[in-house]
């Protein structure tokens, strides 16, 4: 009797740690949610990013620019998600890595960058044939933000 209650202790322990660390997405409340750079509220659904770390911690920025100097202070290999609202799907967090960026002052973003995500290249060539701008893939971004 003594070992089951052992065993209902430990699997109960275990169930209870994997649960904790659950690595996926936050969904931004926007309009509620700060950003955890600036400490703006959270209101653009176009603009709007989140990190999650490998031990499952979310934060959330009011502007792609907010999370890649946030992240300057950060080693990748402690963030597992890098998430970012494309443009033309407000509100949709989708994979940082993937995504493409214009810079364009046709396209303002919260903090002044003119800086904004897209979910293909296609979407941002369309974009920026009609706001003009240069064309940056996550590395080029990264690269321009770590000074």
């Amino acid at each position: 009797m003594k070992i089951i209650r052992t065993y209902i202790t430990f699997l109960f322990l275990a169930l209870l740690l994997m649960g904790s660390c659950n690595i996926a997405p936050d969904p931004i409340t926007y309009g509620s949610d700060t950003c955890h750079f600036c400490r703006m509220t959270i209101v653009d659904k176009q603009h709007a990013s989140e990190i999650v770390t490998g031990k499952g911690k979310v934060f959330k920025f009011d502007a792609v620019e907010c999370m890649l100097n946030y992240m300057k202070g950060l080693e990748d290999k402690s963030i597992a998600l890098f998430l970012v609202n494309g443009y033309t799907g407000p509100g949709e967090l989708i994979d940082a890595t993937e995504a493409t960026y214009l810079v364009s002052e046709g396209i303002p973003s919260p903090m002044g960058e003119y800086l904004t995500a897209f979910k293909t290249e296609i979407e941002a060539i369309e974009a920026q044939q009609k706001h003009g701008g240069e064309l940056y893939s996550w590395q080029e971004m990264r690269n321009r933000f770590k000074d």
